[in-house]
């Protein structure tokens, strides 16, 4: 597999001299993220409109900018951009959204955690970054599970939603470990092209697993903290 021609939709990837300078300019995803921004805008009001601005633009981040090249190139950096997804673009979503009248948590938390594994398993991971179908098929039901994740976090009771993300910071963390301690790389589309950024496959392996392991998951536990500070306050004040 070291030897397979990858073909991500980022491009190929790049060394780190002409990383900054690598802007997708893929006229069907600027089209999309400019429609749909503006829909979203003249739909929403008040304070969603700008979380919705806010979500937007993590998405044109994620997607346009130099941090779409260096995820074909680094594992560290796809693992951010997932993050991204996971814990910046969905929560704003999830917020301009209306409460669920029937958060199934469980379920939520489940389906989660379900996508994100899948999509980090060496085989379809690999996949992902062989054929555009597949790549948009990755991004946008890790996107997808973790809005609905976030709404049902947003509309579960209290309790309910502190023990969710509880058990969703103990899955990230797992997996975190997981990668973290395999004995050899897994992400052969990585194979060839981290040594351009002084690191082995299995140095970016372990540095993006860190990262699940440790700030991805403790951002569960600040906001379940969160949340339980606000069962904590006198009757009468609520948690957004």
């Amino acid at each position: 597999m070291v030897d397979a021609v990858w073909t991500p939709y980022c491009g190929p990837a790049p060394d780190p001299a002409e990383a900054l300078g690598r802007w997708n300019g893929d006229p069907v995803l600027w089209v999309v993220l400019v429609a749909a921004t503006v829909a979203g805008l003249l739909l929403l009001r008040g304070p969603e409109k700008g979380r919705y601005t806010a979500a937007m633009a993590v998405l044109a981040v994620g997607f346009i900018s130099p941090l779409c090249a260096a995820s074909s190139a680094l594992f560290t950096a796809r693992t951010l951009h997932h993050l991204l997804l996971v814990l910046a673009a969905a929560p704003l979503l999830a917020l301009c959204l209306p409460r669920l009248k029937r958060p199934r948590l469980a379920a939520a938390v489940a389906v989660q955690a379900v996508i994100f594994w899948a999509w980090h398993a060496p085989g379809l991971y690999a996949q992902a970054l062989s054929h555009d179908g597949v790549y948009w098929l990755m991004q946008v039901s890790i996107l997808g599970s973790a809005v609905w994740f976030w709404a049902t976090v947003r509309s579960a009771k209290g309790h309910a939603a502190v023990a969710g993300l509880l058990a969703a910071m103990l899955l990230m963390g797992l997996l975190g470990a997981l990668i973290v301690f395999a004995a050899e790389p897994l992400y052969s589309p990585h194979f060839a092209s981290t040594l351009a950024w002084n690191m082995t496959p299995l140095e970016d392996q372990q540095a993006a697993g860190l990262i699940m392991w440790a700030p991805a998951a403790a951002a569960y536990l600040l906001v379940a903290l969160w949340r339980l500070n606000g069962l904590l306050k006198p009757t009468g004040e609520t948690t957004p």
